[in-house]
C-alpha cells in the first residue's frame, strides 16, 4: 500500500480468444484500486512490465487505464478489467501506477508480480 492506495489483481485465462497453435495466448485480468487514505487521488498513468515464459520482455506505458483518468474518491474503490495476449501460455505482470492526490502531491504505488496462465500450463 502506498499513500493509503491498496491495489489487488485477479487473472484469467481467455480461451476463447487464445490459439495455442498460433502462439496466441490470452488473459484478461482485473485490478481493483482502492483508496483507504482521507484525499481523494487521480489516477495520472500507468507503466506495466509483462514477462512470458521465455523472459521475453515487455513494457506498456500510457496515461490512465481503460481510456480514463479516474478519481477515486476516499473511501472508495475502481475497479477496470484490461486484457494482453502472449506468445506463452504462461508468464507475469507488474508495473505502477502514478498517482496525484487532492493535495497535488503525485506518488507511485507499485503493483507487485501477477501469474498469467493457462489452466493446462501450472501443476
Amino acid at each position: 500500500m502506498t499513500d493509503h492506495v491498496r491495489i489487488d489483481t485477479k487473472s484469467k485465462y481467455l480461451q476463447e480468444q487464445s490459439d495455442p497453435t498460433k502462439r496466441r495466448f490470452a488473459f484478461a485480468y482485473t485490478i481493483t484500486i482502492s483508496n483507504d487514505g482521507k484525499l481523494d487521488v487521480t489516477l495520472l498513468s500507468r507503466h506495466w512490465i509483462i514477462i512470458d515464459g521465455l523472459q521475453v520482455r515487455k513494457e506498456v506505458r500510457g496515461d490512465g487505464v481503460v481510456g480514463q483518468q479516474p478519481i477515486i474518491n476516499s473511501g472508495s474503490t475502481f475497479e477496470y478489467t484490461s486484457a494482453v495476449v502472449m506468445d506463452t501460455p504462461v508468464g507475469t505482470m507488474q508495473g505502477s501506477y502514478e498517482f496525484k492526490n487532492g493535495n497535488g502531491a503525485g506518488f507511485t504505488a507499485k503493483i507487485e508480480p501477477f501469474l498469467l496462465a493457462s489452466p493446462a500450463s501450472v501443476h
